[in-house]
């Protein structure tokens, strides 16, 4: 009877590292996709930003309406890039997994086009509701920020 208890235990434990192996902590791959995010953004590749978000992903924008789905946030995005806004960063501070979720928090800095002609720098922070929909790929699912006081 032991061997049997120790024969379970031993499948157990070999499917949870298995299983640990193939799904990986999320963070190395949420930070690769905020730099495609940046660099598509910067690029001006709207398509490219949408891309990285879930078909059945949100964007919560301060004081804006909701966004939902793909086509729709590409929209959202692309007329960001053609509104003048540039020069965007970010930084995720932290990411918790829960299974096929993951939270991270983050801050952002970019430009915007000022009054007089030049451009002005804004920041933030921002949480993300990550999905998982395959062993390493992470896409957005909800996406909500709000800006820092103006200095």
């Amino acid at each position: 009877m032991k061997k049997f208890w120790t024969t379970v235990l031993a499948l157990a434990l070999g499917a949870a590292l298995t299983t640990s192996a193939v799904a990986g902590p999320p963070r190395s791959h949420i930070e690769t996709a905020m730099t495609t995010f940046a660099a598509a953004f910067n690029g001006g590749d709207g398509a490219g930003v949408a891309a990285l978000y879930a078909e059945d992903a949100a964007v919560l924008p301060p004081d804006g309406a909701r966004v939902d789905g793909r086509d729709a946030i590409q929209a959202f995005w692309q007329g960001a890039i053609d509104g003048g806004v540039s020069g965007l960063t970010l930084e995720t501070i932290e990411v918790q997994s829960h299974g096929n979720l993951a939270n991270e928090v983050g801050v952002f800095s970019f430009q915007v086009p000022g009054e007089s002609g030049g451009s002005v720098t804004a920041s933030g922070k921002y949480i993300v509701v990550w999905k998982r929909t395959g062993a390493h790929n992470w896409q957005l699912h909800r996406d909500i920020w709000n800006m820092d006081p103006a200095p």
